[in-house]
């Protein structure tokens, strides 16, 4: 059964045993010896797939190119063999700096996996560093499974439970203390240093969420590689015997008290009971289209309306689109986020990525989402896009914002209800709960879709044989020697990847 830990802050003279605190309640899940259950290992190799695949996409994106140039500058360090860095053969680098850049290969496009509750998140963003210190030490894939079990279950109960957004800390914050975690269960490490890597993960990765406000920058996709990155030097540390700030969550002048709810704050976290296993990934959802995950439905809605309405593609026959949705669809992708970049067609990508006005007239449009083609300049600044554009807004609807926060998965929905006022007065209402690609939308992601996701974003890149090596080995993975996990990479075809045109630094 899951145990709720209560979690509030305590005052420097108030009695706390380490043995209650949040981080090492952490610790214990992360070296409970629990066997992976069956469904639990398919969504993993799923995960897998799925990451690769957006990475694919990335390989020649300027975020992706100054990362890779910035690990290719470390060499491996001393007590492994290295991490593979996505896209190359032979290199290796240190496991930090494989962490860094295959995180933001993952994280660039916006295309991976998702799990919103009282904070959000992206999951898979624990299977890079977790990954690369697998490929670093020599770990199998059994190992390897369990170990990112670890990761998204540590994650996903921290999101179920602690919000960081309202209080503009970035959602990050929580995938220090989860990779951390299954960085430690990999490594079989005892409680005591997990522990401590667990505290120095969260305290080393806490930062504003200006990184998605305004015009948001190319950061947005290194923040949650570098709180991997954290959580692979956070581990090194404490199996040095380096100790971390404590309690991290619950002292007095701690995150809790200081940066979330304040002094007066109490929180439930549920985390698995000694013995239980570690189901979390089944709670998360992958991306069909490559935006921000609140805009999966709506583009769905949107390609749905497309087809049903052929009228709404004259612009000159709407006069105005309101989205009836959730306060964090209005608040942070739509209209109610103030923000003007949000209507600027000069926008950069990562900006309209979080602009459900732009998604949604775009996909009215086009009737559908491609993840290049639906970003690039030219089709932001299409004349009758920018005028339909500037007639969308977003209105929070009390019921909508329910079902975001409800905990019952039969209910919670990430949509909304969209109304159309045409020219002649008439109006056009439809709404969608889920993403045709949700568990419970019309048509659920299965292993043959993770499948096809990763052709069509590899096929650019890779080559057809190398695409069949890699799917037929991450089909494989609980049965993986340490040798083959370090051939879970991807490895792209010659001319895509132009080493000495890379940006120059520091290092």
């Amino acid at each position: 059964m899951t145990i709720i830990h209560n979690v509030r802050v305590y005052k420097s003279e108030e009695t706390l045993a380490r043995e209650d605190q949040l981080a090492w309640k952490i610790a214990e899940v992360a070296t409970d010896p629990v066997e992976v259950d069956a469904d639990v290992l398919d969504m993993i190799i799923n995960r897998i797939i799925d990451n690769a695949s957006v990475a694919a996409a990335s390989l020649t994106r300027g975020p992706i190119i100054a990362s890779r140039a910035q690990a290719l500058t470390h060499p491996v360090s001393t007590g492994g063999k290295g991490a593979s860095i996505f896209g190359l053969d032979a290199e290796r680098t240190s496991p930090e700096w494989a962490a860094w850049t295959n995180g933001v290969a993952v994280r660039e496009l916006d295309y991976h996996d998702t799990f919103l509750a009282a904070e959000y998140s992206h999951p898979g963003d624990n299977i890079p560093p977790i990954l690369a210190v697998a490929q670093h030490v020599g770990k199998d894939g059994r190992a390897l499974v369990r170990a990112i079990a670890t990761g998204y279950e540590i994650q996903m109960d921290l999101v179920r439970a602690i919000c960081l957004h309202k209080h503009k800390i970035d959602h990050v914050a929580h995938i220090g203390p989860s990779a951390a975690a299954g960085i430690g269960t990999l490594l079989g490490l005892d409680t005591e240093i997990i522990y401590q890597a667990v505290s120095q993960g969260l305290h080393t990765t806490t930062a504003t969420r200006q990184s998605r406000k305004g015009e948001i920058s190319t950061w947005k996709a290194h923040a949650p590689a570098f709180a991997g990155k954290m959580a692979v030097e956070a581990v090194d540390r404490a199996m040095r015997g380096q100790t971390s700030p404590s309690p991290i969550y619950e002292g007095e002048d701690g995150v809790i008290a200081w940066m979330l709810d304040g002094p007066d704050a109490k929180y439930a976290v549920p985390l698995p009971a000694k013995g239980e296993s570690k189901r979390a990934i089944l709670d998360s959802y992958t991306k069909e289209h490559s935006a921000e995950y609140q805009a999966q439905a709506w583009i769905d809605l949107a390609r749905k309306l497309h087809g049903e309405h052929p009228e709404l593609l004259d612009v000159a026959n709407v006069k105005s689109v309101v989205l009836h949705t959730s306060h964090h669809t209005h608040y942070v992708i739509g209209s109610g986020a103030n923000d003007p970049q949000k209507y600027d067609p000069n926008a950069s990508r990562e900006t309209l990525d979080h602009s459900i006005p732009y998604i949604f007239a775009v996909a009215l449009q086009d009737g559908g989402w491609h993840h290049v083609d639906s970003y690039t300049p030219e089709r932001a600044n299409r004349a009758d896009t920018v005028e339909l554009w500037n007639k969308i807004t977003t209105a929070e609807d009390a019921e909508w914002t329910r079902r975001y926060h409800s905990e019952d998965p039969d209910e919670k929905a990430f949509g909304g209800r969209v109304e159309i006022e045409l020219a002649d007065g008439t109006k056009i209402v439809d709404e969608i709960a889920v993403a045709d690609a949700h568990p419970l939308g019309a048509r659920p992601f299965a292993r043959d879709n993770y499948i096809a996701k990763f052709r069509l974003l590899a096929e650019p890149v890779l080559e057809a044989a190398e695409i069949e090596r890699f799917l037929d080995l991450v089909q494989r993975l609980p049965e993986l020697s340490a040798d083959e996990v370090r051939e879970l990479n991807i490895v792209a075809k010659a001319g895509v990847i132009d080493l000495a045109s890379a940006p120059k630094g520091l290092f």
